[in-house]
């Protein structure tokens, strides 16, 4: 390359960043075919990937509970909110698509092990009240930390995440639905409602990521408009919003530290346990090996599929090109 080829791509450059900044700075939105940092793809790539690694995850421990949900209705139910999880990969494995990274590539991430999803999906559903947890807690966290990434730089993942937003509040009014019907039922139907939640609080809790001071990834991720809230500030919003829902339901979370601070204006609750977190993040969860062993059973039953989809897709796409000619 030569010094004055050098010096164009320099230019190009500062011209990108420079008007990369001023649409940050306008509280703008990036398109795919803007100019932006490396680091900025890169952070983008990894949590678009993440969030569609965890949405096709998030479908085993529901869909396992299909067969044995206790009514007609509520297996309808269930089985639309599990292909609602199916679309919401597919739309943010889209979305991740446009920042240059094939499909294919991301999956096989997933596939190996080398990529991350979200640590919840690692805890087994033991009980048909669990779906009412994972519904009204799991769901309701994503919502809370979702809703804020509808207005998210980077385009394709905002408008991928407002409709799935919309669907993530069918989601949890349907764990609600549960836990309420279990919760206002016979005592043992209550006592499993409570152990339900009693399981998934923390771990709900969780899925904000880690404290602010232990989250290396987040400020950055505001600065540049990624995110609007951080860890910390998300995770006290769903406390909040969690507590008085409880005390509808007539259950109790398990948290002695959990009570009202008249003077910071939100709910005080206990530290979790960050060392479990990190432990099942590393793959050490109760489920991360049938996890992933169930999604590489379902990726190669499913190669025919993909197969006959692509020679469909050749096959017409040759039709159309001889009749252009």
């Amino acid at each position: 390359m030569t010094s004055q080829q050098t010096t164009a791509n320099q230019e190009e450059i500062t011209a990108g960043q420079e008007r990369f900044n001023e649409l940050i700075e306008a509280d703008s939105r990036v398109e795919p075919t803007d100019w932006m940092p490396a680091a900025y793809r890169k952070t983008l790539t990894r949590q678009i990937s993440q969030h569609a690694h965890s949405e096709i995850i998030g479908m085993q421990p529901e869909a396992n509970w299909i067969t044995r949900a206790p009514s007609l209705k509520r297996k309808a139910i269930l089985m639309a909110k599990v292909q609602d999880e199916a679309g919401h990969g597919l739309y943010l494995y889209s979305a991740a698509e446009t920042l240059g990274t094939p499909r294919d590539e991301l999956v096989q991430q997933l596939l190996d092990g080398r990529a991350k999803y979200s640590s919840i999906f690692n805890y087994p559903a033991r009980t048909w009240a669990d779906i009412g947890a994972i519904g009204w807690l799991v769901d309701g966290a994503a919502i809370c930390n979702q809703v804020p990434l509808c207005r998210a730089s980077y385009a394709p993942y905002g408008r991928a995440m407002v409709r799935i937003c919309k669907e993530e509040s069918f989601h949890q009014r349907q764990g609600w639905e549960i836990l309420y019907e279990l919760s206002h039922g016979t005592p043992a139907q209550k006592q499993m409602a409570q152990e339900a939640i009693n399981r998934f609080y923390g771990p709900a809790l969780q899925m904000f990521g880690p404290p602010d001071d232990d989250s290396p990834n987040s400020q950055q991720s505001m600065e540049w408009n990624i995110k609007r809230f951080s860890n910390d500030e998300l995770r006290q919003r769903f406390v909040d919003m969690i507590v008085p829902q409880a005390e509808a339901l007539g259950l109790t979370f398990e948290d002695p530290d959990l009570k009202w601070n008249e003077e910071r204006g939100h709910y005080d609750f206990g530290e979790l346990d960050w060392e479990e977190f990190k432990s099942v993040i590393k793959g050490n969860g109760p489920c991360n090996e049938q996890r992933l062993q169930r999604r590489n059973q379902a990726h190669d039953e499913g190669a025919w599929v993909r197969e006959a989809a692509a020679a469909f897709a050749e096959k017409y796409h040759h039709n159309d090109t001889a009749l252009v000619a």
